[in-house]
């Protein structure tokens, strides 16, 4: 059984996508930015700030899917600048240092909007 869950974003029309697809026991989280409910970059050249920001935002999608944080076994964070790989891993330990998902950290030649400094995806898996 499959499941769409949309955020609203003006995109997800456009591009065809959705913030989140759970089929079963999996959910798929959609890259991710730092992005407010008003289309404001959050922490602009704030590499923590943003990382911070996304995983809360994943945070709230896995829970409308039925899941936690703890259910999180992969995240993949794309980040415009490696050299600041301590600012988004602090961020990302603050949520996960006990969880330990698999992880990837990629460095990108940019993200769709300039202030982007991280996009993440995750992927969580529930116990059924």
């Amino acid at each position: 059984m499959r499941t769409n869950y949309s955020s609203g974003a003006k995109w997800e029309d456009i591009v065809g996508y959705s913030r989140a697809v759970k089929i079963n026991n999996v959910i798929e989280v959609t890259g991710t930015v730092a992005i407010d409910d008003e289309g404001k970059t959050v922490g602009v050249n704030d590499a923590y700030l943003q990382t911070k920001h996304i995983i809360q935002k994943i945070e709230k999608i896995l829970q409308r899917a039925g899941a936690t944080l703890k259910d999180v076994v992969r995240t993949r964070m794309f980040v415009t600048d490696i050299s600041r790989w301590e600012e988004y891993g602090k961020a990302h330990g603050e949520f996960f240092s006990e969880i330990k998902p698999c992880t990837s950290m990629i460095e990108v030649k940019g993200l769709i909007e300039k202030d982007y400094l991280i996009e993440i995806e995750a992927t969580a898996i529930i116990d059924k």
